[in-house]
């Protein structure tokens, strides 16, 4: 071999790896300096990640909350990572609003959520999705963070839903359709990616993907009225920067099979289709921007394939970036991610992976950084300090929460009009949700009055049952489904996720048996849903009145001080000082 020829294969082996880097985005939530499982957060760039994202030309990183503790540190970490890698790199979040928002709630405005938008639009149309994606976006870039993963365009049919149902606007495709056009066209007219969500659609699923891999078995008919049209939509109005794809199965879209690791045949899930990414998304739906996989250490992916075959898969299936295809925790990792990625090399060289379709992709890749990344500058403390939560984002933030709330019911009891030495009971899901409410309250009425409480979390049931007797009203609240992965954080939460659900597990039996109890002793009694509404149906018929505010945020926690948006609306609602104008987005029976 001549020295221009060993120059030639040298410089295409060097393009392979570029490629492939910037076809993956990694996390780097938690790192260790020795081999023990790891729990130390990120929050400062070690030298060997910072190595890694340069040789290997990593395009882009996830962070989640452990990694955004405080402005000043934030700034410090995203003008760090910029500076390891020689392109510019998408530094991304879930930064939903509501339930899935990553950085400290004390800090950034967080709001109450796509619902609880949905609740608004019959009265204020647009109005929220815009101003909600506007302050987000301008806190987001103000900490050099670039892609937001969202709005979540997911349509909600599905009461059972245990991991979209309050993430979404809500039942009506075209409603999640004009709602998520217009928080695209405000996080990116304010330089932050938007990236829609679940493609091909996860709302009407009774499994979390992160957890299983769920599959929608809907008529063709069905999926382009239902599932597609707000994607179909919003790329005909106003194309996102990206659109992330859902590990679920849509045999109607594409039935093929795949061979598992378990060496079974499975039809594809989305995330692996050419035929729903490409063929539909690409040919069909004529969107040209960048696609990107859900995190493929969720159990929808990881359950069914090794790292190396699942981003074989995926990339094969014509997605564009690969999010978190495998760990990087402690240096032992570092060594099996280099042999990961020779892997994915070996791969194009072998022609497992076609050279042409990564060109296309990092193409595609590239005029998005251009066109977004190229006008943000270095992120300043100052700006970010006075953006960041400030009296106008907060307003906002207010300005929402009480324009959701719903009346759902109300034979006669609301508004409460408590005098002096009045007794209000409350039974709530936990001490901090029975804090913040009990503190908006008093603070609503402001008068001499007493407000004892039940926590579902740990409570004496004849001590509860005292408290119902004397009260004048008893107002009790819930939130269900439970928390899912996506919203606490990800896959590594799954063990605290499990041991959070035995914990609950007996709590709407004790909230029901204390409804009927409050109910036979003809006591005055509203009850508030504060997340999705569903459950409203199993309880409205022991309660004269019945709220929904879609949203339990706690964002102020010091000493006696606890305090939410949701909270501080529901009270206004509760007594009087304020009307409710939300309309339930969803359907209850």
């Amino acid at each position: 071999m001549t020295m221009s020829t060993l120059a030639c294969a040298n410089s295409a082996q060097t393009d392979i790896r570029q490629l492939l880097g910037q076809k993956l985005m990694l996390d780097f939530r938690y790192f260790c300096q020795n081999d023990v499982q790891c729990r130390q957060p990120m929050t400062s760039l070690p030298p060997e990640l910072a190595s890694l994202i340069k040789q290997y030309h990593i395009g882009g990183v996830i962070l989640f909350a452990e990694n955004v503790q405080q402005t000043a540190q934030i700034i410090k970490l995203t003008t760090d990572l910029q500076q390891a890698s020689e392109t510019p790199l998408f530094i991304s979040i879930d930064q939903e609003g509501g339930r899935v928002a990553r950085i400290n709630r004390a800090e950034a405005t967080s709001f109450t959520g796509n619902m609880s938008i949905g609740a608004t639009y019959d009265k204020h149309g647009d109005k929220y999705a815009t101003s909600v994606a506007t302050v987000i976006a301008k806190e987001l870039i103000s900490l050099g963070i670039n892609v937001n993963f969202a709005p979540t365009v997911d349509v909600n049919a599905n009461p059972l839903n245990p991991v979209i149902n309050v993430r979404s606007f809500g039942e009506d495709p075209n409603r999640v359709a004009l709602l998520g056009a217009a928080q695209v066209k405000a996080f990116e007219h304010h330089g932050v990616i938007s990236a829609l969500k679940h493609f091909p659609g996860h709302g009407d699923t009774h499994v979390d993907s992160h957890t299983g891999l769920p599959r929608v078995d809907h008529t063709l008919a069905q999926i382009e009225r239902q599932d597609l049209y707000p994607f179909a939509q919003i790329i005909k109005q106003q194309q996102p920067g990206m659109i992330m794809t859902a590990h679920i199965q849509y045999p109607e879209l594409d039935s093929s099979t795949v061979t598992n690791k378990q060496g079974e045949k499975m039809i594809r899930p989305a995330t692996m289709s050419r035929a729903i990414m490409h063929d539909l998304l690409r040919s069909k739906m004529n969107y040209q921007g960048v696609t990107i996989t859900d995190a493929l250490d969720m159990a929808g992916v990881s359950d069914f394939f090794t790292p190396v075959d699942a981003v074989i898969e995926t990339f094969n299936a014509g997605v564009d970036i690969a999010l978190m295809p495998i760990q990087v925790r402690n240096p032992k990792d570092l060594a099996e991610f280099v042999t990961f990625f020779d892997a994915l090399a070996n791969a194009v060289e072998t022609g497992k992976l076609n050279q042409h379709d990564l060109i296309q992709s990092n193409q595609r890749i590239a005029k998005l950084k251009s066109r977004m990344l190229s006008k943000n500058g270095t992120p300043s403390l100052a700006i970010a300090k006075s953006m960041l939560g400030n009296p106008q984002h907060r307003k906002i933030e207010a300005e929402l929460a009480l324009a959701a709330i719903t009346e759902v019911k109300n034979q006669n009891v609301l508004p409460i009009k408590a005098e002096e030495g009045a007794h209000i009971h409350l039974i709530m899901p936990d001490r901090q949700k029975a804090a913040a409410l009990k503190q908006a309250l008093l603070t609503e009425i402001n008068k001499n009055i007493t407000i004892s409480v039940t926590s579902l979390q740990a409570f004496k049931p004849e001590r509860a049952k005292q408290g119902i007797l004397k009260a004048d009203w008893v107002i009790s609240a819930y939130a269900s489904p439970e928390q899912s992965a996506a919203e606490i954080g990800g896959m590594d939460d799954l063990a605290e996720l499990a041991s959070y659900e035995v914990s609950k597990q007996q709590q709407p039996k004790a909230l029901f048996e204390l409804m009927q109890f409050a109910h036979t002793h003809k006591k005055e009694s509203l009850f508030v849903s504060l997340r999705a509404p569903y459950e409203i149906a199993k309880y409205a018929p022991y309660n004269q009145a019945v709220l929904a505010s879609y949203a339990y945020n706690v964002d102020v926690v010091i000493e006696n001080d606890v305090r939410g948006p949701a909270y501080t609306a529901l009270a206004k609602v509760i007594t009087g000082n304020a009307k409710a104008h939300g309309t339930l987005p969803v359907s209850i029976d």
